[in-house]
């Protein structure tokens, strides 16, 4: 492979332009329910956590979390990754090959989340395997995030995002990652993540292994 110059990197803070005050407070608020959230599931459960009991954790009111967030399992689901990806797919150099863009960003990715507060990325793992509203809302917010990666998809291959194969590889890519998570959590988080993404993206690659010597 030929050398490549280092690409910018928008999932390291360091490289990430600087907010203004007023977005920097919205990131705050958003990440004080999630906490605040977090804590209450993990000290009561998910099914006896209010909005309610959220804001006052998070001394804000409940037209606020519901501002931030319209449901309970958006809380649990949403971060603030998905644009971060994007932006780092379109940062990988033109010359390298397209799952290896993707190993790198979702390898990234993972590290960021797993330095961050990996408890918390078993927990809303956890819960979509317990909870079926969680993992229903998984299933749609899958959905959301094909239609942004078809974009990067198109930019890369030159091909229309609403072209069914665009379609159809971003939405395998996408539910392929979530059926990584699932695993991981019904097998009680063994493993390393990062192997399993990979074996994961192999088949993608490579196609599905035969079972057969």
């Amino acid at each position: 492979m030929t050398s490549m110059t280092a690409a910018r990197s928008p999932l390291s803070p360091a490289d990430r332009p600087q907010l203004g005050l007023r977005e920097r407070k919205k990131i705050k608020t958003r990440e004080a329910i999630r906490t605040a959230t977090y804590a209450l599931i993990k000290e009561q459960g998910y099914d006896a956590t209010t909005i309610e009991q959220i804001a006052e954790r998070a001394e804000v009111s409940p037209s606020t979390v519901f501002r931030y967030f319209p449901t309970k399992e958006d809380i649990v689901l949403t971060d603030e990754y998905d644009p971060l990806l994007l932006e780092e797919l379109r940062a990988r150099p033109a010359g390298e090959s397209w799952m290896d863009s993707l190993r790198y960003v979702i390898h990234k990715a993972l590290d960021a989340m797993m330095a961050q507060d990996p408890e918390v990325l078993r927990m809303r793992t956890h819960l979509g395997v317990q909870v079926p509203a969680v993992r229903s809302r998984m299933f749609e917010s899958m959905s959301e995030t094909g239609r942004l990666l078809r974009g990067a998809i198109a930019e890369r291959s030159g091909l229309d995002p609403d072209s069914l194969e665009v379609r159809v590889y971003a939405m395998s890519l996408t539910g392929g990652l979530m059926e990584v998570y699932l695993h991981w959590a019904e097998s009680g988080f063994e493993g390393e993540l990062r192997d399993l993404v990979d074996r994961a993206l192999d088949v993608l690659e490579q196609g599905l292994p035969t079972g057969y010597p």
